[in-house]
């Protein structure tokens, strides 16, 4: 599985502009805090509802996928590149990790 850290994610995205992010914490969650521009799409739903990122993640170099210290989105992705995505990297360190060392304006819970 491929990760980002959140300093290289901050990195590409200041240098590039908006990426493609998938959150996949629970709505609540989301609310507190979140990734700009991200796309909620909770782990909880995934198995029901993942064919709604077939045409999001299309022809996209790439998307994103964190949860809050990173161990959803890994079995996110491991569920998804069954199904035949690909181009997903994992956020190490989850939203998290993201506060601590690239934007500590997102604020940190639980």
């Amino acid at each position: 599985m491929t990760s980002i850290t959140p300093k290289d994610l901050k990195a590409q995205i200041d240098e590039t502009g908006p990426i493609r992010l998938l959150d996949v914490r629970e709505p609540e969650e989301h609310a507190h805090c979140a990734l700009p521009e991200s796309r909620l799409l909770p782990l909880s739903e995934l198995e029901a509802r993942w064919q709604e990122l077939e045409e999001w993640c299309a022809g996209h170099g790439g998307t994103v996928v964190y949860c809050h210290h990173g161990v959803r989105s890994a079995h996110a992705i491991a569920f998804l590149e069954e199904k035949g995505f690909a181009g997903l990297v994992n956020l190490t360190g989850g939203i998290d990790r993201w506060s601590r060392e690239a934007d500590p304006s997102v604020p940190r819970y639980w």
